[in-house]
């Protein structure tokens, strides 16, 4: 059986801090003025980000008792756009042709003026 302790449990020791942030963030007094819904939005988009295929499939089995399918939905959009995001800024911080910081990014993030929550 899934549960938070044991996926806190299977984070390696050179981890330490994931493994303390993750049992205090997902929690209302962990991330204050979020809801339930919103922490385990947040928690499944995170874990899509990371790329870790075993987290993600448990902490989407976790999320399900909290979120319907437009939460879930809305939280794989918020990982897309993250995603997006952090390669092409990343780009922009390694590249040693400071033009490029002077294009438009042009990349299109429609769904976070419309997530569908």
């Amino acid at each position: 059986m899934i549960t938070l302790d044991t996926i806190r449990d299977a984070i390696p020791d050179y981890a330490r801090d994931l493994r303390l942030n993750l049992g205090s963030v997902l929690t209302t007094s962990g991330a204050p003025g979020l809801s339930e819904k919103q922490i385990w939005a947040v928690a499944l988009a995170s874990a899509i980000a990371s790329r870790n295929a075993e987290l993600t499939r448990d902490i989407e089995t976790l999320a399900a008792t909290h979120l319907d399918a437009a939460y879930v939905n809305g939280a794989r959009a918020a990982a897309a756009v993250m995603g997006m995001n952090n390669v092409y800024y990343r780009f922009l911080h390694l590249v040693e042709d400071p033009e490029y910081a002077q294009l438009p990014a042009r990349l299109r993030m429609n769904v976070i003026g419309n997530p569908g929550i």
